[in-house]
C-alpha cells in the first residue's frame, strides 16, 4: 500500500471536522466545504486527526484513498487560509473592472465581456490589468480562472489576452516576406 496513505493529516484549531455516512463536512472561519467519499474508502476521525483507509485491498481502492486525502488536504487549507489565483490581462486598451459580483472585462471586442462570479469566489481587481481570485474551494476557483482566460486567451505572437501570472507564454516570431 502506499505509504502516503496511512499518515492521518492533523486538524487545526478553529476547524471542525464531521462524518456522516458517506459525506465529509469541514467547516472553518472561511466557510463550509462538503464532499463525498468514495464507497471503497473509509474515513475516521481519532483524537483531532483525519484518517482514511480502503476497504479492501485493491488497486482502485488504495488509489482512491490517495485521492480523498489530498481533497480532504485542500479542503481544510481553504477553510483555513484559503486559496488565490492572479490573472494578468495584456493588450492595448484590454482592462478589467470589478461591479459587485459581476466582472466586466473589455478585451477587444465589440462589446465588453461581463462574468457573473460564482458564488462562493471573491475577486479584487487591483490595476486594470491584474485580477486576483480567491476562494475556500480550490476546484471552484480554477474552473473561474480557467473560464476567465478562455474569453481571451494569450497568442503567441504580442502576447495579447488573459493569462494566469505564473504561467509563461512560448513567443513566436512572426513570418518574414
Amino acid at each position: 500500500m502506499a505509504r502516503n496513505t496511512e499518515r492521518p493529516i492533523p486538524i487545526q484549531e478553529g476547524i471542525e471536522i464531521s462524518l456522516a455516512e458517506n459525506l465529509l463536512k469541514v467547516s472553518g472561519k472561511n466557510g463550509d466545504l462538503s464532499m463525498s467519499i468514495h464507497p471503497s474508502v473509509m474515513a475516521s476521525t481519532p483524537e483531532k486527526e483525519l484518517l482514511f483507509s480502503p476497504k479492501e485491498e485493491t488497486k482502485e481502492s488504495i488509489a482512491m484513498v490517495g485521492t480523498m486525502r489530498a481533497l480532504a488536504i485542500n479542503m481544510i487549507k481553504g477553510v483555513s487560509d484559503g486559496f488565490e489565483k492572479k490573472l494578468e490581462i495584456n493588450g492595448v486598451g484590454y482592462r478589467a473592472k470589478l461591479s459587485g459580483d459581476k466582472l466586466e472585462l473589455s478585451l477587444g471586442f465589440s462589446h465588453p465581456v461581463i462574468y457573473q462570479l460564482p458564488e462562493g469566489v471573491n475577486a479584487d481587481v487591483p490595476s486594470q490589468t491584474e485580477v486576483i481570485l480567491k476562494s475556500a474551494n480550490k476546484q471552484l476557483l480554477g474552473e473561474t480562472a480557467a473560464k476567465i482566460r478562455s474569453f481571451r486567451p494569450p497568442e503567441p505572437y504580442k502576447g495579447k489576452g488573459v493569462k494566469y501570472a505564473e504561467e509563461r507564454i512560448k513567443r513566436k516570431e512572426s513570418k518574414k516576406a
